[in-house]
């Protein structure tokens, strides 16, 4: 098994194990550094300076979206990545802790030689890592029952994120009489004996994703030789279940009524909503004070860019489908929507020079703080979209108003994980991460959504 599950949400271990090893790596920095602020040799261990260093630059670390970068962009734009999580945003919010409780806590002196310790062992120690350990033998084993269209399109979803995923897929086994549509290569015949074959070609898991599970022969589905797989150990795993486990997302192209129903999500609970409430009136606050005097210098340069309002708003669909009226600084010129609502697109016209800058910098949105106070919106959850679109998209797209069972958010999994959305494909595919969020969303999850944000903010990814 190379995944956890807290509070509903999947967690890969092999970035799990990494992060909790940085962590200690973290701390012996922290430890380290004391050596060089302390006037005598230390004797006994500062652990809540050690505990606060670890902790916060590793939520840098994630912020930043290193542990992907490293695979994906190689170990170049790890360095930077690393060099803007630790020095930028880590150094910037230990100097912030330390300002607020006093340098008893957080010395100036740590976060300089913490830092740079830091920097050093990360980086090393990742190198080392790299050149040692053989990363795709690390990666369970997967095949797939079934060649077809459902087939087909689980290995188009999987392709993208293949890089980074902990599987890698062995072939495909198709039913008899399937009409095989995968890539023939990847196509391997049907074993007589299924646990031989899987303990052969150290199969890690099964993945039943065939086009039909009846076979037009008459023949049984081979329910009794996948039993005997699970019970050697071998995981059997539906396509939908797989997808939503491995990319985060609910393939709406496989979903059943079914399967919505009977699943071990889209529960809620009454203490949950209380807690999430308490947490973003706190959090809404906290920003309110700290982030007004940013929002006084938009709304003057709104002002002076171009003629018309500071704040512009617009009607959203919220929890339940109830409308409710959404504010942000006016980004656009002030007849943008003259001929009626159009989706955004890239290097729009219509945004005003002040406006491009506040976009890339999601400054537009801060307004929203009040929407948050106010109950219409969460910090974390599907972002909320117009009446005028809910329309169209529910009568295009399946299951498009189950996104409405939970309340809207500033920021939602769907941003992180899928670009800016501004057609009704780009709709279609966010719903199936905002599907994912409506079912397993839990206050972990919120977490590290809201961590990961920054690297959205930081990057300017997805705007238009």
């Amino acid at each position: 098994m190379s995944y956890i599950r807290l509070n509903k949400h999947y967690i890969h271990l092999p970035y799990l194990f990494l992060g909790m090893a940085e962590a200690c790596l973290l701390g012996v920095a922290a430890w380290m550094s004391q050596f060089f602020i302390a006037e005598q040799p230390v004797v006994t261990s500062n652990w809540p300076q050690i505990i606060i260093f670890s902790v916060l630059l590793s939520c840098c670390t994630l912020s930043m979206g290193v542990y992907l970068a490293l695979v994906r962009e190689g170990f170049s734009s790890m360095v930077l990545r690393t060099l803007v999580s630790f020095f930028l945003l880590g150094s910037l919010s230990l100097f912030i802790i330390g300002v607020i409780f006093g340098e008893e806590l957080i010395p100036q002196s740590l976060i300089f030689w913490g830092v740079l310790i830091a920097t050093g062992l990360v980086v090393i120690t990742r190198f080392i890592f790299l050149k040692v350990v053989d990363t795709d033998q690390l990666k369970r084993r997967v095949v797939i029952y079934g060649a077809g269209v459902r087939a087909k399109k689980l290995l188009e979803d999987l392709a993208p994120e293949m890089s980074v995923l902990g599987v890698t897929v062995v072939g495909c086994i198709p039913s008899e009489n399937e009409s095989i549509e995968v890539d023939p290569k990847l196509v391997i015949a049907e074993p007589r004996d299924w646990l031989a074959y899987a303990r052969q070609a150290q199969i890690s898991e099964i993945v039943i994703s065939p086009d039909e599970r009846r076979r037009s022969s008459g023949n049984a589905f081979p329910l009794g030789q996948f039993l005997d797989c699970k019970l050697a150990g071998i995981v059997s795993s539906d396509s939908l279940s797989f997808c939503e486990r491995e990319l985060g997302k609910i393939d709406i192209s496989l979903l059943q009524p079914s399967w919505m129903l009977f699943s071990d999500g889209f529960k809620y609970s009454k203490r949950r909503l209380i807690a999430k409430r308490l947490f973003d009136l706190v959090l809404a606050s906290l920003f309110f004070l700290v982030l007004w005097p940013f929002m006084l210098l938009t709304a003057i340069a709104v002002r002076l860019d171009s003629p018309g309002p500071v704040l512009y708003h617009q009607v959203r669909v919220g929890l339940n489908g109830k409308s409710f009226r959404i504010y942000k600084f006016r980004s656009m010129r002030q007849d943008a929507e003259k001929n009626g609502a159009v989706w955004a697109k890239k290097n729009d016209s219509r945004v005003t020079r002040v406006g491009s800058f506040i976009r890339n910098t999601r400054l537009d949105e801060l307004p929203q703080l009040y929407n948050v106070l106010a109950g219409h919106m969460s910090f974390v959850g599907p972002r909320p979209e117009r009446p005028e679109f809910v329309t169209e998209l529910a009568n295009q797209i399946p299951f498009y108003e189950t996104r409405h069972k939970v309340k809207p958010g500033l920021m939602g999994w769907a941003q992180l994980k899928y670009p800016y959305g501004a057609s009704v494909d780009d709709a279609r595919n966010k719903l199936q991460y905002d599907l994912y969020y409506t079912k397993n969303h839990s206050f972990l999850m919120d977490m590290l959504i809201m961590i990961q944000t920054v690297e959205i903010i930081l990057l300017g990814k997805g705007v238009h």
